[in-house]
């Protein structure tokens, strides 16, 4: 590896840096969003929703075990972008190589300890009353893939670290377009029920780890790891520990929101309140994929300019980041306040879920245009290396605001009280994470630049 092919990061305009980047990650995570999205839209009608129900019960144990890898990942590309700005290219094969040893060990334990305490875990994330059995068969099936899907997770980050986007958006379009695949092949054609829903998603998770590996095997990765690159390194595994606890820290609250969404939209309504919450919840992940793009984009240029000193390139990227990722959001929050109801449509013919969802999908989505700047704030620290603050920002919104409130407005507004504490919480962490954000920039970038 004599030459560092990543260096345009620190030399091409932000703008188009940033589309560069951007561009691919948001197609990425859009074919991906939409993979859940029609996935959800085929169990809806092939199977009923009560399938539906079912899936968002699985979703939070499975994406926690997967979000190991993501976090291993976005750690350790944190450091891997630093490192190839400061031309440390021993540092970077190192910290690659300890990542895939992290993410087998991590994800393979929890995965035994996940299908050994089944019958405990899903009733306590919601699968209860006639949401058990299907979510118990999908749960089981699921798992057995999730260390692929782990893999996926951090491989993929370490790829667009190399400022590789457009091999990291294919890397989600293959597994994507499988699983619709699968899902005809195992559902409509085969009639395998929850049991093909579930093969269907674990052979995309397959179908993605192959592509992976292809391309760190290939030319087009400068990252060439052997057999020493494996061994942990306490002060990498501790660095990478200290960035990536941020995304794992994150999944985690998700992972305790759905499960403390589902058991309080069950005690009020029933499988209809639940099924509800997953078609908001799909839509969550979908509708903002244009700002999660941004957001992803914009790592690896800021952790890049942090690494080679260059801090007016990365206030630049700061700025720059939050003007398109708050366009965007608008766009979606237009969209969404205007055809709740043809949205949820799309999902189910149950006529109760229709009749909720469309209010409880607006309340949600209430304040959409500001999400970016908490989603851009929290990275920021992150890419550059900060992990306490990025993990006290990133955990703010649901952690330290939506929680309480789902436990306090229920008390007095009872299931409108759940849908209400989502524009709340937004509106108060994108305060606090913007006064954090404007001192960093304002402050401490001015002053490590006088400094150098």
């Amino acid at each position: 590896m004599q030459n560092n092919k990543s260096s345009y990061l620190g030399t091409e305009t932000i703008s188009k840096l940033l589309i560069k980047q951007a561009v691919p990650a948001s197609i990425g995570i859009l074919v991906m969003s939409l993979n859940i999205l029609i996935d959800t839209i085929f169990v809806g009608h092939w199977i009923g929703s009560t399938a539906i129900a079912a899936i968002n019960v699985v979703l939070p144990v499975s994406f926690f075990i997967a979000a190991l890898g993501m976090s291993i990942g976005i750690g350790g590309s944190s450091i891997i972008s630093r490192a190839l700005g400061a031309n440390n290219y021993e540092k970077a094969l190192k910290v690659f190589g300890n990542q895939i040893t992290l993410t087998l060990l991590l994800t393979i334990s929890f995965v035994i300890a996940g299908l050994w305490f089944v019958d405990g875990i899903v009733p306590a994330f919601g699968g209860k009353g006639a949401i058990f059995e299907p979510a118990k068969v999908y749960y089981k099936i699921v798992l057995y893939g999730v260390p692929f899907l782990a893999l996926c997770m951090m491989g993929n980050t370490v790829i667009r670290a190399e400022g590789k986007p457009k091999f990291a958006m294919y890397a989600m379009l293959f597994p994507s377009v499988g699983n619709l695949i699968l899902d005809y092949i195992f559902i409509n054609l085969l009639d395998l029920g929850m049991a093909g829903a579930a093969w269907a998603t674990t052979g995309s998770y397959l179908l993605c780890f192959g592509f992976i590996v292809w391309f760190f095997l290939s030319k087009n990765s400068e990252l060439k790891i052997d057999v020493s690159h494996f061994g942990l390194n306490t002060p990498i595994v501790k660095e990478i520990g200290s960035l990536g606890f941020v995304t794992l820290a994150r999944q985690a609250v998700v992972s305790v929101t759905y499960l403390l969404l589902n058991n309080i939209l069950y005690d009020f309504g029933g499988e209809t309140s639940v099924t509800s919450y997953a078609i908001v919840g799909r839509m969550l992940m979908f509708a903002l994929f244009p700002v999660f793009g941004i957001t992803q984009g914009f790592l690896p240029i800021a952790g890049f300019n942090y690494g080679a000193k260059k801090y007016d390139r990365v206030k630049e990227t700061i700025a720059t980041a939050l003007k398109f990722a708050v366009g965007l959001a608008v766009l979606v929050f237009i969209v969404l306040m205007l055809f709740p109801e043809a949205i949820t449509k799309l999902f189910t013919t149950d006529v109760e879920v229709i009749k909720q969802t469309p209010s409880a999908m607006r309340w949600v989505f209430a304040v959409t245009p500001i999400v970016a700047i908490q989603l851009i704030g929290a990275a920021y620290f992150q890419a550059i290396g900060k992990a306490v603050p990025a993990l006290l920002l990133t955990l703010t919104r649901q952690g330290f605001i939506f929680i309480p409130l789902v436990f306090i407005l229920p008390q007095f507004y009872g299931e409108l009280g759940v849908w209400m504490s989502f524009p709340i919480s937004d509106v108060l962490a994108t305060i606090i994470t913007a006064y954090f954000l404007y001192r960093e920039v304002k402050t401490n970038l001015v002053e490590e630049n006088i400094k150098e």
